[in-house]
């Protein structure tokens, strides 16, 4: 299957919490946008692998997603080695993404960064001719994304690109509540970062502030570690 964008995050609720008002709107305009998961988030402090994996496939539909995957990486303990690399290159090979969105490169969880360098050098890796990777007792052509965009996380960062979702964010919201386990609190679960009281709305005042920077409501910020050509100036219009 040929899509059009394939946004990875190092644990379920990542894609949703940096890029899911883009992929809302992507899927929106008929895009075929594809999730894939590095790791089931086993270490997680709420929930359980089932749950969250229950959560996710209805994240996956409120944002219009073709299909969501789990590479079943070990959480807490993602490696940019080898052996990753191969298994990011197969799917990479496989769905032949035009985009590629992943974790930022700096940020408070360590999976995050180590996640964003995994995906990056796959990326350039599944286009050499000498590789050779089987999928599906199948051996696979080469192919190189022409963009990888890293979305923003927990720490801020300087964007590159910053994408419109103002039509989007209630979708985005509404995709990240799925995970209840992880952004609900009860009297069962334990605080984090990410159930706190304002961690919603911080989402929310976050994209509120990027929409002020291009004169829009709400808006979603991604970096690229290389330049992003256009054919025209008027492309940027």
């Amino acid at each position: 299957m040929k899509v059009d964008i394939l946004a990875f995050g190092a644990h379920p609720d990542d894609v949703e919490m940096g890029c899911g008002g883009t992929i809302a709107k992507s899927t929106s305009m008929g895009k075929i946008v594809g999730i894939i998961d590095l790791t089931k988030g086993e270490l997680g402090t709420n929930g359980s692998v089932e749950l969250r994996d229950e959560e996710s496939n209805a994240a996956s539909k409120i944002l219009g997603a073709k299909f969501r995957l789990n590479l079943s990486f070990e959480d807490g303990f993602i490696f940019n080695n080898k052996e990753n690399q191969i298994e990011v290159i197969k799917m990479i090979r496989h769905f032949k993404p035009d985009i590629i969105l992943s974790p930022t490169q700096f940020d408070r969880h360590s999976d995050h960064g180590k996640a964003s360098d995994l995906i990056y050098e796959s990326a350039f890796l599944a286009g050499l001719a000498k590789l050779n990777t089987i999928y599906e007792d199948k051996n696979q052509e080469t192919w190189r994304p022409r963009i990888n965009l890293n979305y923003q996380q927990w720490n801020d960062f300087d964007p590159d690109i910053i994408v419109d979702i103002s039509d989007f964010i209630e979708i985005k919201k509404d995709a990240i509540l799925a995970f209840k386990s992880q952004v609900l609190k009860d009297s069962a679960t334990k605080s984090t970062k990410i159930n706190s009281d304002n961690f919603i709305e911080s989402i929310k005042y976050r994209a509120k502030n990027y929409g002020r920077l291009i004169d829009r409501e709400y808006a979603e910020a991604f970096q690229s570690r290389k330049n992003i050509a256009i054919d025209n100036i008027f492309d940027l219009l």
